[in-house]
């Protein structure tokens, strides 16, 4: 972590596209492609990560990852953090025995699920996911962990839409953010 967080973020910055229209109208999409396809700047978003983690949150024992993008950045930061990794995935793509959570959306319903034997009662557990919008997701894996009893230390994204207000609906979970727009 040699490198000034400032100039890590300014490198993460610069590495995320927006595309307008995508994937409907009005909407106005950031892609993290090249944040992923740029070692430099992939390691510059889990130093990020990992110095949240190490300065706010020293006893976690699990990142939990949500599908799918999640799954990009958790488990570099688990591996950092010598913790476990965990997946928050849709209904229907854990085998064995799992807990869900229906959630709204914008346009309808959707569900997210974990393997019960997951995470234990009581373990401490960090969520991160790519994006926040409007904060659906993440809240509702947040309910999800709460219905394991785990205690959630808080959530983590890349990237904060902040107009959408996503972190007011995830209170009382903190919320860090790499990149707010």
């Amino acid at each position: 972590m040699g490198e000034k967080r400032e100039d890590k973020l300014q490198c993460i910055i610069q590495n995320i596209r927006s595309f307008p229209d995508f994937p409907t109208k009005g909407i106005l999409f950031r892609d993290i492609c090249p944040v992923l396809k740029d070692p430099k700047v992939l390691n510059a978003a889990i130093d990020l990560f990992e110095e949240h983690v190490r300065q706010t949150y020293p006893h976690v024992e699990l990142i939990v990852g949500m599908d799918a993008r999640g799954f990009l950045f958790g488990p570099l930061l688990a591996q950092r953090l010598g913790v476990g990794f965990v997946l928050v995935r849709k209904k229907g793509k854990l085998p064995g025995p799992t807990v869900s959570v229906a959630y709204t959306l914008e346009y309808g319903q959707a569900e997210v699920e974990i393997q019960e034997d997951a995470v234990k009662a009581g373990q401490k557990v960090v969520v991160i996911d790519d994006l926040l919008a409007t904060g659906g997701t993440l809240c509702a894996a947040c309910e999800l962990l709460k219905k394991l009893k785990a205690e959630v230390l808080g959530c983590m994204v890349l990237i904060e839409m902040t107009d959408l207000n996503g972190a007011e609906r995830l209170k009382p979970n903190p919320l860090f953010s790499v990149a707010q727009f």
